[in-house]
């Protein structure tokens, strides 16, 4: 089984060592021959600040990830997972081909849904607290969430130990004053790249859950029982690599 786990942005030209890293955490979720792959979307040629908050980077990444998802069909991928947990691209890739594609909000939201009444919602940066809002909304799931709350990280160059404290705290604090029985943590560059769901656990009490492994998880279930998105609900359009501009198509 071939899974794509797709960035949603292009691949940076710097080797900082980060892909490495993520790709190893990665195939440690996957189950024995279930090979995951990280890859990339083509370079849009639009370039968004880091720091603006909001779903704009993610709008003007949208046809470089559904043309990546008809890449993935094309080559031999099973499913295709979206990396990002504020789900860029799943709904209209859905549309594109007919291998699964996988949000990770969606995903795990349900599968918490399934051990919890009651859901705790973080995210690393203030304003993502509001795509948070809108995408669960969109879904018919915000009723599951007793709050949404930033952990109000200044930049990913936070010192470790300060992001998993501030992280700990903003969970304990939904558990305490809302009434969260579980947590999912969205803005999965944060948790659990930097800092391990296990160890946001063992502060909080609760389960909190993660995102990545999920999601991997429950695509390989849909390719071994052989599932898909409905093609009532996302009828497939008739999309090949040739209708999108020239442009490489590699991982």
């Amino acid at each position: 089984m071939r899974i794509m786990f797709l960035n949603q942005q292009p691949r940076r030209s710097r080797d900082d060592g980060s892909h490495e890293r993520v790709q190893a955490l990665l195939s440690s979720y996957a189950s024995p021959g279930t090979e995951v792959q990280l890859c990339y979307p083509d370079d849009t040629g639009v370039r968004v600040e880091e720091s603006i908050r909001s779903e704009l980077p993610y709008a003007v990444t949208l046809p470089a990830l559904i043309r990546k998802a008809v890449w993935a069909e094309q080559n031999g991928y099973d499913a295709v997972i979206q990396s990002n947990t504020f789900d860029p691209g799943v709904e209209a890739s859905r549309l594109a081909v007919r291998i699964p594609v996988i949000g990770l909000c969606r995903t795990t939201v349900l599968a918490a849904a399934c051990l919890a009444d009651r859901i705790g919602i973080t995210v690393p940066f203030d304003g993502y607290d509001l795509v948070a809002r809108r995408l669960l909304r969109a879904y018919g799931l915000l009723h599951f969430a007793t709050d949404i709350r930033s952990f109000s990280m200044t930049g990913f160059d936070m010192p470790r130990d300060e992001i998993a404290a501030r992280a700990a705290e903003t969970m304990r604090a939904l558990v305490r004053e809302t009434g969260a029985e579980c947590i999912v943590p969205l803005g999965g560059a944060v948790i659990p790249y930097v800092v391990s769901t296990e160890e946001l656990e063992q502060e909080v009490g609760v389960p909190v859950l993660n995102t990545k492994a999920i999601g991997i998880h429950f695509a390989e279930t849909c390719v071994h029982l052989g599932l898909s998105q409905s093609p009532r609900a996302y009828p497939k359009g008739d999309l090949h690599l040739e209708d999108f501009a020239a442009t490489a198509l590699a991982p």
